[in-house]
């Protein structure tokens, strides 16, 4: 299996491209591309917005590659994510896509687009401590489909996102059909304050009530409040929940962390009983 590694938000640190590299060459069972625009630079971006689209749709039309690999969040990916999906070549649909966090924009695109996603660890996240377990995960599911790599209690259809880029996604030609879906959703780097808010805007939106059911995972490295907020992240998604008479599920095992786990998008995990 080949698999590529793209960067459509922010450059991947050459050192997390040789940790990920060695991992593979130690597994023996896929080979990974890390594409040269992984590492350019251009203010924020890896890369001009032409670039960073032109890298992309170069690994989704070459019909050696059986899977693409976000190389890393940041931000940026949202730019690119309608070019990306529009006039898909014949290729594209013959791959995984996966990663996570900024990457939901394209998750978000590529679904909408009937191409299979994936939310899951990327090769920056070698750079975690416990990274090579991360790392070892998304190879489990890109090259196995093991199911030991997902997470524990997905009630299939199953979509995962960070909550600000779920935020952001909707009301745009982005925005996926969440009929149905059991909703995972996580952060990090939030006030409880901006979760709250940013809670308040998702949870009015007439298409994520439509869910199945909400589930919280981890959000991590919340700023303190001055003063404190007074509710900590689960009793803030409860109340939202409860508001807006949205099941919510509890807490999923989804963050920004090396335990972060796999969740498939698809409709149904052929194979697998989850």
């Amino acid at each position: 299996m080949r698999i590529a590694v793209v960067a459509p938000s922010c450059t991947l640190s050459r050192e997390a491209a040789e940790r990920a590299g060695a991992l593979v060459r130690e597994r023996g069972d896929c080979e990974l591309f890390v594409h040269p625009q992984c590492f350019l630079a251009d203010g924020h971006f890896a890369g001009s917005d032409e670039q960073r689209l032109a890298a992309l749709r170069e690994v989704m039309a070459d019909e050696s590659l059986d899977a693409i690999w976000f190389a890393r969040g940041g931000y940026g990916s949202n730019r690119i994510a309608e070019a990306a999906a529009r006039d898909l070549p014949a290729a594209a649909h013959t791959k995984l896509y996966i990663g996570y966090s900024d990457a939901g924009f394209l998750h978000a695109a590529f679904h909408q687009a009937g191409l299979e996603v994936a939310w899951g660890p990327m090769p920056q996240d070698a750079m975690r401590g416990g990274g090579e377990a991360a790392i070892a995960r998304a190879l489990d599911w890109i090259v196995a489909r093991d199911p030991s790599a997902l997470e524990p209690d997905l009630q299939p259809p199953a979509m995962a996102f960070n909550l600000t880029v779920l935020a952001t996604l909707l009301g745009t030609v982005l925005e996926p059909d969440l009929s149905g879906v059991d909703l995972l959703i996580e952060d990090v780097n939030e006030h409880h304050y901006r979760i709250d808010r940013t809670m308040f805007h998702v949870t009015a939106s007439a298409n994520v009530r439509r869910v199945a059911r909400l589930r919280l995972g981890r959000v991590g490295d919340i700023p303190s409040n001055d003063p404190d907020f007074g509710r900590d992240e689960e009793a803030i998604v409860r109340e939202w929940c409860e508001r807006s008479n949205i099941a919510f599920g509890g807490r999923a095992d989804i963050g920004h962390d090396a335990h972060n786990r796999v969740v498939p998008f698809q409709r149904e995990i052929s194979g697998f009983s989850l």
